[in-house]
C-alpha cells in the first residue's frame, strides 16, 4: 500500500508553491536581491535519509505552528549558504562571508527564516481561511555526521518524511538546494484541509 497518492503529493507541490513563493519575496525583500525558487520536488524518506544532501555541517530550522495546523516543519539549509545570507543582510554583497557559523549567524538566520515562513503561514491562512501561526524557528548548526544529535532534534516520532527540496538562486551569488521536511501525519493534515475547502468551492475559483 502506497503511502502517499499522486494526488496528494500534487495536492502538496500546490501548497509548497504558493507558501515558499510567499516565502522568497521575504527573503527577497530581507537580502534586497532577486530570489527564485523552483517548482518543489516532492519524496517520502526515511529519517535516516534526511541530511543526505548535505556535507560536513548544515543548519537545521524547526518551525512549530501554533495556530491553525497541527505539526511543526523542519527546514535544512547549506552553512554556506547561511553565512552568504547573513552577509548580505549586513550589508555586503555576500560572496566573501565569514569563514565559519556563529551564534550572530544562527540568529540571522533565525530571523531570515522567521519572515519567510510567517509569509508562508500567511498565505496558508489565506488558502485555508483560518489563522495560521507560527513560533520562533529553533536554529541549529548540525554536524551531519552527529546522527543521533540530528534524531534528537525532531519532535515528531515518525520513522517516514515528506521531503520537498526547493532549488533557491539569489542573485549570482546563492544557487542552492532548501529542504522542508513535513512528518506525514502532519502533511496529511494539510491535505485534507486543501481538500475540504476545495470541495466547499473556495479554492480554484476565478
Amino acid at each position: 500500500m502506497e503511502l502517499i497518492s499522486k494526488e496528494e503529493i500534487d495536492i502538496l507541490g500546490e501548497i509548497a508553491n504558493i507558501s515558499m513563493g510567499n516565502a522568497a519575496t521575504a527573503l527577497s525583500i530581507m537580502l534586497n536581491r532577486r530570489v527564485d525558487i523552483t517548482t518543489p520536488r516532492i519524496s517520502v524518506i526515511n529519517r535516516s535519509e534526511s541530511l543526505d544532501d548535505y556535507e560536513k555541517t548544515c543548519i537545521f530550522v524547526q518551525i512549530h505552528y501554533v495556530k491553525g495546523l497541527s505539526g511543526n516543519n523542519v527546514l535544512i539549509l547549506k552553512e554556506h549558504d547561511v553565512l552568504s545570507m547573513t552577509d548580505m543582510m549586513m550589508g555586503g554583497d555576500g560572496t566573501n562571508p565569514d569563514p565559519e557559523v556563529n551564534e550572530m549567524h544562527l540568529s540571522a538566520a533565525s530571523e531570515a527564516m522567521n519572515q519567510m515562513m510567517g509569509k508562508a503561514a500567511t498565505s496558508m491562512a489565506t488558502l485555508y481561511d483560518t489563522m495560521v501561526d507560527i513560533s520562533t524557528p529553533d536554529v541549529h548548526k548540525i554536524d551531519v555526521e552527529s546522527v543521533k544529535t540530528f534524531e534528537k532534534m525532531f519532535e515528531s516520532n515518525s520513522e517516514k518524511f515528506i521531503k520537498i527540496s526547493f532549488r533557491i538562486e539569489v542573485s549570482d551569488v546563492i544557487d542552492s538546494t532548501m529542504v522542508q521536511l513535513y512528518p506525514v501525519s502532519f502533511a496529511m493534515e494539510m491535505v485534507e484541509k486543501f481538500r475540504q475547502r476545495k470541495a466547499a468551492g473556495a479554492i480554484g475559483k476565478e
